[in-house]
């Protein structure tokens, strides 16, 4: 209560808190380079006796993959608890129309995540992080009636193409804002000094 009564006496903010904002980026930049290293065939080369430790693009992209699916559930947390975030005027249908990007966003950042682990886990390849960390078996995803469901690789391959090309748009309309609208979207996710 508290904390709603502090920021309530505060002006309206015109930027996202230091905290939402390095987790947007840090989030947007571990996607794109998951995305990027994302090895194709990847099931195909586990298959042929491939070691999933020996491929460093694999490594890192499960890595990535953790990285993010952390950083969003911390994310969710930090949201019930950070200041009100900035409020602009626009159109009657921007509003919801970001309100449906948004939560597309957020939902394909945590299932993408668990479709590679059901992908893994159905199929029997461990999962390889940096550090040496690896988890040869997921007896629970590998007996589960979920994992049996489809092919869980094939569904985390087009939830990635589908995060990619959403994100795309997401950039595409903060740059819209920016130009075309000059309503300060852009510039409330950026730090305060670099003020387009």
């Amino acid at each position: 209560m508290l904390k709603k009564q502090y920021f309530m006496n505060q002006q309206p903010a015109s930027h996202y808190d230091a905290l939402s904002r390095a987790f947007h980026w840090v989030t947007a930049i571990s996607v794109m380079i998951a995305f990027i290293l994302g090895p194709g065939g990847f099931g195909r080369l586990m298959h042929n006796g491939l070691d999933p430790a020996s491929r460093l693009d694999i490594v890192w992209h499960e890595s990535l993959g953790i990285l993010v699916f952390v950083l969003t559930l911390l994310r969710l947390v930090w949201l019930g608890l950070r200041p009100a975030a900035p409020q602009f005027e626009t159109d009657g249908w921007m509003p919801l129309l970001s309100k449906l990007m948004h939560l597309a966003l957020w939902a394909l950042l945590l299932i993408l995540p668990i479709s590679a682990l059901l992908a893994l886990g159905s199929e029997g390849h461990p999962l390889t992080l940096l550090g040496g960390v690896r988890v040869d078996q997921m007896p629970l995803i590998a007996n589960s009636a979920i994992a049996k469901l489809t092919n869980w690789g094939d569904v985390h391959g087009l939830l990635g193409d589908v995060l990619i090309w959403l994100a795309g748009l997401h950039a595409v309309a903060a740059i819209y804002h920016h130009v075309a609208l000059k309503d300060g979207v852009l510039a409330s996710m950026l730090p305060k000094r670099w003020a387009l």
